[in-house]
């Protein structure tokens, strides 16, 4: 892991979502809240003082919040180096939407990063980036019902939680497709964390429940036993790895190399099966350009 260490190490504090432009030495975090993004800063400091670093506002569930960042930073006008797509919501038990009406883990998890990189596509080019977009390995079950992406018709939070990380991977290796046909320089790929004890657990499945969902408290449990759970500084590597190291290839998936891909170090996973139809992932990527009013470039 030669290739996450000095400032490029400092996104292993990065929280929902990061970018790193070594060439002025500055990297930013989008933080949960004032507090922990300030936490976050002075962490960062600490390990690396010679970085310059700072936080940014960002709801990824509001595309009007999206813009903003995204004018923000062109009116900086740093190139970006690098991108990490890493906000997450998962499993609320009833359906809930985003400001934009969208269904809240498909347009956050999925339509929020995909506005972002949309957005921020020129620095991104400047910068000759590296996108690494967080999935999981929900992503086998994912399945696209394409006339009810957004669950109108029938809310399962698993099934929503597995199609917006279907949609991530999908993502992840269309960028990759078109940046190499068009000529953009940016190498995308995708990495999941495996089964990492953060409060994924909590916050998603207790959105709009008036008792603790027994998520959480599961995997608490699994983590004290050592079964099939690992910590956030193991989960962090797969997704550093894709992100930082030079062996960490464009149009592929990384993730943990135990069993399940539940724990382990990083490692290069075959692409799976629902997301290997180049087909499915250009009509994705139609369709939530639409849905967003991002366009990308033609290709």
């Amino acid at each position: 892991m030669e290739a996450a260490q000095g400032k490029e190490f400092a996104l292993r504090y990065e929280l929902t979502a990061g970018a790193l432009s070594p060439a002025a030495d500055h990297s930013f975090v989008r933080p949960k809240g004032t507090a922990v993004g300030a936490a976050a800063v002075e962490r960062i400091r600490a390990a690396e003082p010679d970085v310059e670093v700072s936080t940014r506002a960002l709801d990824l569930a509001s595309l009007v919040s999206v813009e903003k960042l995204a004018a923000t930073l062109e009116a900086e006008g740093r190139p970006i180096h690098l991108l990490i797509n890493n906000a997450g919501v998962m499993a609320p038990p009833t359906r809930h939407t985003t400001e934009d009406g969208f269904e809240l883990q498909f347009g956050t998890n999925h339509l929020g990063h995909m506005a972002l990189t949309g957005r921020l596509l020129p620095l991104l080019r400047e910068g000759r980036a590296r996108v690494t977009t967080v999935t999981s390995s929900a992503a086998r079950s994912g399945k696209p019902v394409w006339d009810d992406l957004q669950a109108e018709g029938g809310y399962a939070p698993v099934r929503a939680y597995n199609l917006s990380k279907l949609a991530n991977l999908l993502f992840a290796l269309e960028l990759n497709r078109r940046s190499t046909a068009g000529g953009w320089g940016i190498v995308s790929n995708a990495a999941h964390p495996g089964t990492t004890l953060t409060n994924l657990y909590a916050s998603g499945p207790n959105l709009g429940r008036a008792r603790p969902s027994p998520h959480e408290a599961i995997v608490r449990r699994l983590a004290r036993w050592g079964l099939l759970v690992q910590s956030v500084d193991a989960g962090l590597l797969p997704l550093l790895y894709a992100a930082t190291s030079p062996e960490a290839g464009g149009g592929q998936l990384y993730g943990p190399d135990g069993f399940g891909q539940f724990t382990g170090g990083p490692t290069r996973l075959a692409v799976y099966k629902s997301a290997r139809d180049g087909a499915t992932a250009a009509r994705m990527w139609r369709v939530s350009e639409k849905l967003t009013g991002v366009a990308f470039p033609a290709v």
